[in-house]
């Protein structure tokens, strides 16, 4: 859906969508959209900007960031929007933002796509890692096995042969207590 500038100044335009896994281009790999989004959003002309404002819903299938298993998490967002024009922007603006300025966003021409709009709040609302449970037993660091499924086949020896120095050294101080 495009938003054109021409069209919200003479209405605002309410939106309810929904978008089916994959018609949506993220520019990530890191997950996958497990469920449709559903949109439910206003778009009008404010002052020379587009605002826009309202509510996401999905599912997102992730990977756990300790044993690599596929992770299905629940993305919900509110969101207010506004973005100005390119061509409003002088030169002196592009030296200096204000912290006011860094909450809007740009478009060029005359609208933009709601679509990328959306990718953009999906992207993030993502947590940075996804842990499958707060168990996570993770991979075993040598073989690959996941611990959350199977023991690990390793040998295991007592310590980290890097930390010997360090360990002598807790067993003199302890003597010298």
């Amino acid at each position: 859906m495009y938003l054109d500038v021409h069209d919200l100044a003479l209405r605002k335009t309410r939106i309810r969508k929904s978008y089916a896994p994959g018609t949506l281009d993220f520019h990530s790999g890191e997950f996958r959209q497990a469920e449709p989004l559903e949109v439910r959003a206003t778009a009008e002309l404010v002052e020379g900007q587009i605002r826009i404002y309202g509510s996401l819903h999905t599912r997102v299938e992730l990977v756990c960031a300790r044993c690599l298993d596929a992770v299905v998490d629940e993305v919900s967002r509110d969101f207010d929007l506004f973005y100005r024009p390119m061509a409003s922007v002088t030169r002196e603006e592009e030296v200096h933002l204000d912290d006011e300025d860094t909450e809007v966003g740009f478009f060029e021409g005359d609208g933009l796509f709601l679509a990328d709009v959306l990718a953009e709040q999906v992207n993030l609302a993502l947590p940075m890692k996804v842990i499958c449970s707060s168990d996570c037993r993770g991979l075993c660091p040598h073989c690959g096995a996941n611990l959350n499924n199977e023991e690990c086949r390793c040998e295991s020896s007592g310590s980290d042969p890097r930390f010997a120095p360090l360990a002598r050294v807790k067993q003199d101080w302890l003597k010298k207590q």
